[in-house]
């Protein structure tokens, strides 16, 4: 990853990790799901956590 790109860790469990990245070109949600990565702008991470909060019901 760039050197000058922040990083800030949101929520890890033993199997997942969701780290939030920002640097010149604003912010991108990383989602690590096991083998799966996502890579989510503001708005799609929005409606990932409104998806995700819908599915715990």
């Amino acid at each position: 990853m760039n050197e000058e790109m922040e990083m800030e860790p949101i929520a890890e469990t033993e199997n997942f990790t969701v780290v939030k990245t920002i640097d010149d070109n604003g912010a991108v949600y990383h989602i690590e799901l096991g083998g799966v990565s996502l890579h989510l702008m503001p708005e799609e991470w929005e409606e990932f956590v409104v998806l995700v909060k819908s599915a715990d019901k």
